[in-house]
C-alpha cells in the first residue's frame, strides 16, 4: 500500500475517499489506483526526480496523480487549464516535464502543444475520460497495467506550482516541498497535514469548489486528505451546488475566494434559507480583498467559522483572522502564524516599526524558502537575504502585531482570486503589428474586484475604433487563457513614461480608482 493511503484503507477501507462530477473513490479503491499508478510510472521510465505536468479539472484521478507523485519522488505540475497551447508548451518545455496528464475537456489544446511546439522532453501523454487518442493513452487503461502491490522504495516527491512572471512568462515554484533531499520519506506529508487535522474534528470532509491547480486549492484539500479527510467536489463552480455538496456529504470545511463569497450571497433567498450548513466547522478564504460587507453577510449567514488567510506560493499561509477578531479589527489580515516572522522595510532599506508602511518581507522559522526554477535572477531579487523573502506587498504592523496590507508593490492584478501579470499581456499586445505601445493595468470590478484594462497606443495611420478592439481582443484570445484577455481596451495618443521610459501605471490607474475606499 502506498504510504500516504495505506493506513485510511486499511482501517476504513469501504468510507468515501473522494467524490467528483461523474464518480466515487472509497480509500480502498484510492489506494489500489495510487498503487497501480506508481508502479506504471515506473515501468515507463519515469520516477525519482523526475517532472509531470498535469492539465486536469478538479477530478479523481487529479488527486490519484498527486498521491502516486508524492509517493515516488515525482514533482507534479498543475497547469492552469485555461491556458492555451502556447502556455501549455511553455511550461511542459521550462519544466522538463517528462509525461503530461491531460482531462478530456482540454485534449485539443493539449495535442496542438506537443505537435505545433517543441516539447522534447514529454515522453509519456495520457488521457482522463477519452479513449487513445494518437499519442495520447487513456489513463484508466494506463493504470490497469500496473501493479496494485505496495510500491518498494517509496519517496517524497511534491508540487511546484507556476506563478504568472512579472516580467513574462511564468515561472515555477520550487518550494522545500517540492525539493526535498532524495529519498526522504514521503511520511514527511503527514507531518505537514497534521496542521490541517487540528482545525478540523474527528475525519472531515472538504469541500473543492475551485481549481485544484491553485497552490491555495491544492493545500486545502490534498493536505486534509493525507490526515484522512475525504474531498468532495466540483469542476465548475456552482453556489447552489456548493450548498449541496456541504450538506449532502456533511462537510467539515471549504476554501472560498471573495468572488465565490459574493455569489453565495447573492444566491436567492429561498435558496439560503434551505440550506443547514450545521456541519462547517471551518471556513477559509483568502486570495483577495474581501468587501466588507460581503464579508459581515458570510459571517452572519454561516456564524463565526469564516478564517480569513494572507499567503502566496512562494510562503505558504503567513497570517490568520478568525471571525471574531476580524469583526473586531476589520481590514485586517491576521497575526503571523507560528514560526512565521513579519519585516518591514523602508524604501532606504531599514527595518521599520509598528505602524509604520514598507515592503513586507517574511521568514519561516522552520527554514522554509523557495527558488524559482530557471531564474536564479528573479530568486534573488525577491530575498533580502537567504530564507527573507518578499511577495511586493505593502503594509505594516501594528501595535498589537495584526498585518494591514496598503498596497501592491508589483503591477499584479487579482480577479476573482487569480493573480494575473500585465507584463505578459502587454508583450502579445506590443507584438500585433497595429499597437505601437500598451499598458495593462488593473481596474475596479464589483464581482471580481479587478478586471484587466489594456491601454492602447495605436501605429501610426491605424484607426483607433472599434474595429480594431475586436482585432485585438481576437488576438488575444488567441494568445493567452481567458482570464487574461482585456475586458475593455482604451486608446490613447502616448503612454505617460518616466526619463527612463517605465511606463506610470500609477497616472493610468488613478483615474478610476478615485474616490474608492480601496486601491487593491
Amino acid at each position: 500500500m502506498s504510504t500516504l493511503t495505506a493506513p485510511f484503507a486499511a482501517e476504513r477501507g469501504n468510507d468515501l475517499a473522494l467524490a467528483d462530477d461523474t464518480g466515487r473513490r472509497t480509500w480502498a479503491e484510492l489506494d489500489d489506483r495510487v498503487n497501480r499508478l506508481i508502479d506504471g510510472l515506473r515501468s515507463a521510465g519515469i520516477g525519482p526526480g523526475d517532472t509531470i505536468s498535469v492539465v486536469s479539472g478538479n477530478c479523481n484521478e487529479w488527486f490519484e496523480v498527486a498521491f502516486a507523485c508524492s509517493s515516488s519522488g515525482i514533482t507534479f505540475v498543475p497547469v492552469n487549464w485555461h491556458f492555451v497551447a502556447r502556455e501549455i508548451a511553455y511550461i511542459l518545455d521550462d519544466s522538463g516535464s517528462k509525461a503530461v496528464i491531460v482531462g478530456h475537456q482540454f485534449l485539443d489544446n493539449a495535442i496542438k502543444a506537443l505537435d505545433d511546439h517543441d516539447c522534447p522532453t514529454v515522453e509519456l501523454a495520457l488521457v482522463i475520460g477519452a479513449p487513445t487518442t494518437g499519442r495520447f493513452q487513456n489513463f484508466d487503461e494506463f493504470l490497469a497495467g500496473g501493479s496494485p502491490d505496495e510500491p518498494e522504495n517509496q519517496t517524497f516527491g511534491g508540487p511546484m506550482f507556476y506563478t504568472s512572471g512579472t516580467t513574462g512568462n511564468p515561472k515555477g515554484v520550487r518550494s522545500s516541498l517540492s525539493a526535498m533531499p532524495e529519498g526522504s520519506d514521503p511520511a514527511i506529508w503527514q507531518l505537514v497535514g497534521a496542521g490541517f487535522a487540528d482545525l478540523v474534528e474527528g475525519n472531515g470532509v472538504t469541500v473543492l469548489c475551485g481549481p485544484f491547480y491553485h497552490s491555495a486549492q491544492w493545500a486545502y484539500s490534498f493536505l486534509p486528505m493525507i490526515t484522512g479527510s475525504a474531498t468532495v467536489m466540483q469542476h465548475k463552480y456552482d453556489s447552489a451546488g456548493v450548498l449541496r455538496l456541504i450538506d449532502d456529504h456533511r462537510a467539515t470545511n471549504i476554501h472560498l475566494v471573495p468572488t465565490q463569497m459574493k455569489r453565495l450571497v447573492d444566491l436567492p433567498d429561498d435558496v439560503k434559507a434551505g440550506f443547514d450548513g450545521s456541519s462547517l466547522q471551518l471556513v477559509l478564504h483568502g486570495a483577495a480583498p474581501c468587501p466588507p460587507a460581503v464579508k459581515r453577510a458570510m459571517i452572519d449567514w454561516w456564524g463565526p467559522v469564516i478564517s480569513e488567510y494572507y499567503g502566496s506560493t512562494e510562503g505558504s499561509v503567513i497570517t490568520m483572522i478568525d471571525s471574531e477578531e476580524w469583526l473586531a479589527k476589520g481590514g485586517s489580515v491576521g497575526k503571523p502564524m507560528p514560526g512565521k516572522e513579519i519585516i518591514v522595510v523602508g524604501a532606504d532599506g531599514s527595518r521599520l516599526g509598528p505602524n509604520e508602511s514598507g515592503t513586507l518581507y517574511f521568514r519561516d522559522a522552520m527554514g522554509m524558502d523557495f527558488e524559482y526554477h530557471n531564474a536564479p535572477d528573479k530568486t534573488t531579487d525577491v530575498h533580502l537575504e537567504p530564507g527573507v523573502f518578499t511577495t511586493g506587498d505593502v503594509g505594516y504592523l501594528d501595535d498589537e502585531g495584526y498585518l494591514w496590507l496598503s498596497d501592491r508593490k508589483i503591477d499584479m492584478i487579482i480577479s476573482g482570486g487569480v493573480n494575473i501579470y500585465p507584463a505578459e499581456i502587454e508583450g502579445v499586445l506590443a507584438g500585433h503589428d497595429l499597437v505601437g505601445d500598451a499598458a495593462v493595468i488593473g481596474v475596479p470590478n464589483e464581482e471580481f474586484g479587478e478586471e484587466v484594462k489594456a491601454i492602447v497606443v495605436a501605429n501610426d495611420g491605424v484607426t483607433a475604433d472599434d474595429d480594431l478592439r475586436a482585432t485585438l481582443a481576437a488576438h488575444c484570445r488567441e494568445n493567452l487563457a481567458g482570464f487574461k484577455v482585456p475586458r475593455s481596451i482604451d486608446f490613447v495618443d502616448e503612454l505617460p513614461r518616466t526619463g527612463t521610459g517605465k511606463i506610470q501605471k500609477a497616472k493610468l490607474r488613478d483615474p478610476f480608482w478615485e474616490g474608492r475606499d480601496r486601491q487593491i
